[in-house]
């Protein structure tokens, strides 16, 4: 399905949604809790591996500081989010 491009600002509560996602991961991901983050943490915002194969590394560090090697992830909106945002600004359901 193709349509028609918007921009987006996030509304106050959206903003507040995001803060607490980001505040959530990024605390997971300082704190060494990297491998414990799953699709359940955050409410709108998620963290997903986004290597193109499993061989595909980067240093991350365990909760006692020491560095290994895993996937590289990066942050995404959740698709009920997205979704709620597609309904509200291009009005599909």
């Amino acid at each position: 399905m193709v349509a028609s491009a918007f921009i987006w600002s996030p509304s106050p509560i959206e903003e507040q949604l995001l803060a607490v996602d980001w505040q959530e991961l990024t605390d997971m991901i300082v704190l060494g809790e990297v491998e414990n983050i799953h699709g359940k943490h955050g409410q709108v915002l998620q963290l997903r591996p986004k290597a193109a194969n499993a061989q595909a590394k980067t240093k991350a560090f365990n909760c006692q500081g020491q560095p290994f090697m895993t996937l590289p992830r990066g942050f995404y909106l959740k698709t009920n989010f997205t979704q709620g945002l597609l309904n509200k600004y291009l009005r599909i359901n």
